[in-house]
Order: C-alpha cells, then structure tokens, then sequence
C-alpha cells in the first residue's frame, strides 16, 4: 500500500497555514476519470495537488462504464485520417442540447478536448488510446452528426499492473468470470455469434482468455476498469497523492464567500485542507440518494442505477451550501434495463436493435424507435408513464426464432453447455420464468394476460409490426433508418433492425429504466468554475462529470458523451487555476 493511498503527507511539503492542518494548491474532491485528469493536468503544472476519495475505491462510475470517451479531433481520431469540423460538432452539440447549454461551454468542449487527449498522451506511456470507427453518433443525420463516430477507447490491460493498487480499484457490481473480457469491437462482432464468422471468433478468444485466466493468471481488464488503472498508474507515476477513505465533509469558505478549501474527513480527524488555488469538485452525481431523486422524478420509485454505489449527491450538496446554483437535476443518463429479482441490474442495448422484437407499453402499443439512443428511450418511458399509462415496466417481445438466434440478456444462442458462465441452449432459463421478469406463452393473447396489457391490441401490434418488417420499412418509427441502429442490428438482413416475428412461443421481457448515472448538478461556465443563480463565480470553486448540469443537456451525443466531458472539463478546471496561479504569483511564475 503506497503512502498516498494511506494518506501520508509528502515530505518536502511546503510550510502550512497554522489554521489548516495541510495546504495545496489545488484540492480535487473524487477519484473517477474527472477528478483524476484534473489532478493529473494540475501537477503538470507545477501545483501543489491532492485528490480525497470517500469510499476505499478508486475509479467513480468510469470504472463501472464502457469506458468511451466522446472527444471528436482527439489524437487517436486524426492519426487515423479523420478530422471531423470543429464548427460542424459545435452545431450538433448545439441542435442536441436545445438551447439548455451556453455557447461557450460548447465551445469550450469541443476546442479543448483533443487538447486533454493530447496532454493525457503526452503525459505517461500509459495512456494508449484508440479510436472506435463505425460507431456512430447518436444522432448521426444531424448537421455536423458524424456516422464514423468519435468514441475514443484504452486498450485492455493486465491488472497485475497495477500491484497493491488493484484491491482498490472499484469493481462492477457484476463481475465477469475469470478470464471473461470484451473490448469494444468484441462487443459488437460477439452479438452476431450466429450470423457470421467473426462472431464465432470472439466466442473462441472467450474460450481461449478463460484458459489462459486460469493457467496464466492473466487479470486482463478492459473499458472503464481499464481507463481507470491506467489513470492510477499516471498518478502514481507522477506521485500525485490519492488518500482514500477519506470524505469531503464541508467547503471552507472566506470572508467574502471565496472557497480556501474544505474539511476532509480521515481515520476519524476532520484536517482542515487549504487550497490556495481552488477545489474541484469531482465528486459524481446522487443516483443513490433515493428520497432525493423521488422527490425530482417520482417516476423512478425504486434504485436502477449502474453508478457508483457512492454516488449520493455530497459535492452538489456542498456547492449549495456556499451559494452554487443547479440545473436539470430532475435528468439522468438513461438506460433501459432489466432488473433481476435479486437487484442486479442488466443493459437492454443490443435486444432493442433485434430485427423481431417490440416493444409495447400498458396498453400494448408500440411508442418509439425501439433502437433509439437510449437517453431518448429513457425519456420516452417517463415521459409516457406521466400521461397516465404504464410505461414502467415496458415489456420487449420476441420470439422463439429471435432467442435461437440472437444473444438476448445474456443468453448466448449456441447448444447447451454444462457449467458455462452464461446461459446457454434452446430453452429460456426456469429461473427467469419463476422471477417473474420474463414471460413465456404460446399465442397473443395468453402472453397478454401474463403481462397485463389488452389481448386484442398486443395481437394489432404485432400484425402492424410484422406488416412493416415484410415490407422493409418501419413507416410508424423509422427503426433502421439511421445509421446507429444498424450498429448492433442483424447484417445478414436487408434491414437489420427489421424482421417479422414468427412461431411461438412467445417471450415478454420487463424493463425499466435504469441509468448510468444522474446529470444534473452545480451550474458551471466555460471554465468550468461554479455559478451562483445571478451568474457570478463562487471563486475558488470548480466542478465537472456528473457533479454539474451535463454539457450535453438532455440529450447525449454518442458513446462516452459522460467521460469525455468530465476528463475535458477537469482539464479545463486545472488549467483555469493554474493561469490563475500564475497571474497572481508576485515572483511571475506557477508555484
């Protein structure tokens, strides 16, 4: 265990102010990839840098993410010959967002995020990163939308890497079995396992990983595991301290309401922390503050989040207490989703590009895309819940055809193996059926009964539905007419979002919408410094990731619309002080 995980104080550190127990010049408050590329870009700088962590885990909710980062113009996108226009991704930002974000923050965005990749590289040799292309957007067919997209992923690594740091970092709540990982393009080509070769292929690399897992010991992470040990090794690299365990309890103010630093609770003694420059609030959303959340969005009465388990709303809290203002706290990064009886929580990303699934509310119609972004989807669900029919729980429908076929909550569509880590063979699982999450029957109207909606209108769906996949088009909802549906949809077809369903038995899955995360928070400017309600700046006070109002709005701009933004805008954060910093030191330079 290194001393800055314990919390030990540097030597060499310069001299304290008699009323704090440590000074820095910069206090970063949270461990995900926000707070740990703003801790990174402020010791480049030459500041003084600490970052406090709550819980014993490091990573926030980006260790429990796919791990993308959505930074058109990042390095990795232009090595490979692509450049997308810097005006053009502004008037898309611009379109999505509608009006609920400044033209400056998306400025800000877009100009300095490949700046941020480029810092990160430059920074360590840790940090590889690698552009995604093919997948799209989210809004592809938007003015300045881009159909190549400009998700940014880190290559898997070796846990081993990281030696006594890897206990800490934050684990999924789910974790794969030994030698199970999927990098991004895995993904994709293991979704299609029946309808080609490739797909075949990532099954045998599975295989082959779970071999080596046991013989070898190989611990290989990918996605946000992976960007978060990479972020750890940085740090440490550049012996930027980290205490976990250790809370931010209260801001510390001065006589003029400037931030000077804040309260950090550690084995028990709360040490006063000056930060002569400013503290960052990186501190995550409140996903499971659930009377908080209740009292914003009643419709989401019980906790579907994937965010951090620590996410509980301290950082927002604290930035109001000195004044900050908030927005959008009512939103969050939506993500329809199964919820097993036990509570664990399971994507529904591929199932809704399926060509022979739909999907129908209480009263057995069909209400949007199926494969749209999930933020729209998620809208969509409260949105339509608030009109007074239920649209929580939503039920996806397939059929026998589509479960043989196609991976559908985990089930892999291959013969059945014995003591296989996934659900395997021709039957749904008994346990599923006994949960009460998922509904077999053999005709329109007994799977009806089964999931309480009308008889007569679930068959008029599914007539309509199997009407417009014969004729190729989906005339109600335009499923498959973009380029991101077809990402995770059935090649083999000439719509691949599009299919009539066939032969019973029928399948019923229940969904609800689950998120990622909240995205509302502490408002903040261009600079990412925070915002009292008439506009001015809480000096000495800056936020980014899910501890403010999301640059993206309400709306999300493709894969890593969260990361990006929050590793750009702790960058940004850093870099604000450190100008700062500069300007005001009296011997002309950074301290």
């Amino acid at each position: 265990m290194t001393a800055e995980t314990t919390g030990t104080t540097e030597t060499g550190a310069a001299h304290q102010d008699d009323a704090f127990d440590r000074t820095v010049d910069v206090l970063v408050v949270g461990s995900g990839g926000g707070g740990m590329t703003a801790g990174l870009a402020a010791r480049a700088a030459g500041l003084r840098t600490l970052i406090v962590e709550k819980s014993a885990h490091y990573g926030g909710s980006t260790a429990l993410s796919g791990g993308g980062i959505w930074v058109p113009n990042a390095p990795a996108q232009v090595r490979d010959g692509y450049s997308p226009d810097p005006e053009g991704v502004v008037q898309y930002l611009r379109t999505i967002t509608r009006g609920l974000v400044t033209e400056e923050r998306l400025r800000a965005y877009v100009e300095t995020a490949p700046e941020m990749m480029e810092f990160l590289e430059r920074s360590s040799d840790w940090f590889e990163f690698v552009w995604k292309p093919g997948y799209a957007d989210y809004y592809p067919e938007l003015p300045g939308g881009s159909g190549e997209g400009s998700t940014i992923n880190v290559p898997p690594i070796d846990l081993r890497k990281l030696g006594p740091d890897e206990e800490q970092l934050l684990q999924p709540l789910a974790l794969a079995p030994k030698g199970i990982w999927l990098g991004p393009k895995d993904l994709r080509m293991f979704y299609q396992v029946r309808q080609n070769w490739r797909g075949k292929a990532v099954l045998v690399k599975l295989v082959w990983r779970m071999f080596r897992a046991r013989v070898f010991g190989d611990r290989i992470a990918a996605i946000g595991q992976s960007l978060m040990a990479r972020m750890r090794l940085a740090l440490r690299e550049h012996e930027v301290p980290l205490w976990l365990d250790s809370p931010m309890k209260s801001l510390i103010t001065g006589p003029d309401g400037e931030v000077i630093g804040a309260i950090v609770e550690q084995d028990g003694r709360e040490l006063r922390v000056r930060a002569e420059g400013g503290v960052i609030l990186a501190t995550g959303g409140f996903e499971h503050d659930m009377v908080w959340r209740k009292e914003l969005c009643p419709e989401i009465d019980q906790d579907w989040s994937f965010g951090n388990p620590a996410s509980m709303g301290d950082g927002i809290r604290a930035g109001q207490e000195v004044g900050a203002d908030t927005d959008l706290l009512d939103e969050a990064w939506w993500f329809p989703s199964i919820q097993w009886p036990d509570g664990r929580m399971q994507f529904m990303l591929n199932e809704r590009m399926m060509p022979a699934q739909f999907i129908v509310n209480g009263a057995g119609k069909r209400y949007i895309n199926e494969a749209a972004p999930y933020m729209d989807f998620g809208h969509a669900m409260i949105e339509g819940q608030r009109s007074g029919v239920t649209h929580i729980p939503s039920w996806l429908i397939t059929d026998s055809r589509s479960w043989h076929r196609y991976v559908v909550a985990g089930h892999l569509p291959i013969p059945k193996v014995p003591f296989a880590p996934v659900p395997t063979g021709g039957k749904i699982p008994q346990a599923w059926l006994d949960s009460g999450v998922v509904k077999q029957a053999n005709s329109w109207a007994e799977l009806a009964a089964k999931i309480d909606v009308p008889a007569d209108q679930l068959a008029a769906t599914a007539e309509r539905f199997n009407e417009l996949a014969r004729k190729g088009h989906d005339d109600d909802f335009q499923r498959g007419d973009s380029v991101y549906d077809n990402y995770y949809g059935d090649p083999t077809l000439p719509n691949p979002n599009l299919h009539p369903l066939g032969k019973p038995p029928y399948y019923a899955f229940r969904m609800v919408p689950g998120d990622l995360g909240t995205s509302g928070g502490l408002r903040t400017d261009e600079f990412a410094r925070v915002l009292r309600a008439d506009g001015t700046v809480v000096a000495g006070l800056y936020a980014t990731g899910n501890t403010t109002a999301a640059v993206m709005g309400r709306s999300y701009a493709g894969a890593g619309a969260t990361i990006g933004p929050a590793m750009t805008f702790g960058y940004i954060a850093a870099q604000h002080i450190s100008a700062q910093q500069t300007t005001t030191d009296p011997n002309g330079g950074s301290k």
